[in-house]
C-alpha cells in the first residue's frame, strides 16, 4: 500500500493528538500506548512507529504556529502541506483549546529552589533535527497568540529559571573551590532591567566574565527560544564569554542544557519582526 496518509487518517490522528495534549495542559494523566493502541485500527495498517512519526509531525506543525505541543514526542520537521492545513483547521474548527494554550502561557509555578536536584540538572542540547526542504508556507492561523512566546515572557516562570541558574552558578563554582567567585556572581537582570543583553554575570574557574542568558519553559527541550535584536547583538560582540542556558520541562523533573557562543551560532535563527522608519 501507499505511504501516504489519508485524509481521514490525518483527521483521526490529529484529533487523537489533541485529546491528549488537552489532557496534558489540564495535568490529567494519560497513556500515549492506550491512544495508540485505540488508534489503529481505525488507520489503514499503520505500525506504531508510523504513528509515534506522524504524533512527531503534529508537535512539530504546532511549534511553526507558536503553539504547546506535547512533550512526549519530540517535534519532527518534515511534514507535508495537508497536515498543517488539516491542524489549522482543527484549531480552527475547536476555539475552546486556545483558552487552554492561555492557561498554559500564564499559569503560575509554585516551586521552591531547594525542590531541585542540581547534581541532575545538565544533559546534553538536543540535536537540530531539521530537514533540507523546502519550507511549508501557510496563509492563515486562526490563533494570532504565539503562545510559546508567551509562556517565554512570563515573569514569575523567567524568575525561577533566573534564580535557579544562580543557585547552580554559586554550587558549581563552591563545589569546585572557588567561593570567592561564587561571591562575585550578579543576575543583572533583577538589578538593572533587562536592557542589559544578558541575565547573570558569572565567572568561569578561572576568574574571567562568563555572560548568560536564561530561557526557560515548562515544554520540551526542543522548545524554540525567542530573543531580541539587543540580545543578539550581545551575544555576537562577546561570544567567547556568552552562554545560554535552557531550562525545560520546569514544572517537573526540570533539566538544563547549556550552549556557548553567539545566538546565531548556537541555534537557527529566524526574523519574526521588523521595525519599519519613514
Amino acid at each position: 500500500m501507499s505511504d501516504s496518509w489519508s485524509n481521514t487518517e490525518v483527521q483521526l490522528i490529529i484529533a487523537d493528538y489533541f485529546n491528549m495534549l488537552s489532557a496534558e495542559l489540564r495535568g490529567e494523566p494519560y497513556s500515549k500506548t492506550e491512544h495508540r493502541r485505540a488508534l489503529r485500527p481505525l488507520l489503514r495498517n499503520r505500525s506504531d512507529g508510523s504513528i509515534e512519526f506522524k504524533h512527531q509531525n503534529i508537535s512539530a506543525v504546532l511549534i511553526e504556529l507558536g503553539q504547546p505541543y506535547i512533550k512526549g514526542y519530540m517535534p519532527r520537521f518534515n511534514y507535508q502541506q495537508i497536515l498543517i492545513e488539516a491542524v489549522i483547521g482543527y484549531l480552527e474548527n475547536n476555539r475552546n483549546i486556545e483558552e487552554q494554550f492561555l492557561l498554559f502561557s500564564d499559569k503560575a509555578i509554585v516551586t521552591k529552589i531547594a525542590d531541585f536536584n542540581l547534581r541532575k540538572l545538565i544533559v546534553e542540547p538536543p540535536v537540530a533535527n531539521f530537514v533540507v526542504e523546502p519550507k511549508v508556507t501557510y496563509h492563515r492561523c486562526p490563533i494570532k497568540t504565539n503562545y510559546l512566546e508567551r509562556e517565554q515572557k512570563n515573569s514569575r516562570l523567567g524568575f525561577l529559571g533566573e534564580e535557579l541558574v544562580i543557585e547552580f552558578e554559586k554550587w558549581h563554582l563552591i563545589n569546585a573551590g572557588k567561593e570567592k567567585l561564587a561571591e562575585k556572581i550578579r543576575w543583572v537582570s533583577k538589578e538593572e532591567g533587562d536592557g542589559a543583553g544578558f541575565d547573570i554575570l558569572s565567572r568561569n574557574l578561572n576568574g574571567t566574565d562568563k555572560y548568560i542568558e536564561v530561557k526557560t519553559t515548562k515544554l520540551g527541550k526542543e522548545t524554540p527560544i525567542f530573543f531580541s535584536k539587543n540580545e543578539l547583538d550581545f551575544s555576537i560582540s562577546e561570544k567567547e564569554s556568552y552562554h545560554l542556558y535552557r531550562l525545560f520541562s520546569f514544572e517537573k523533573d526540570v533539566q538544563m542544557f547549556m550552549l556557548k557562543g553567539s545566538l546565531n551560532q548556537i541555534c537557527r535563527p529566524e526574523p519574526i519582526s521588523y521595525k519599519g522608519y519613514f
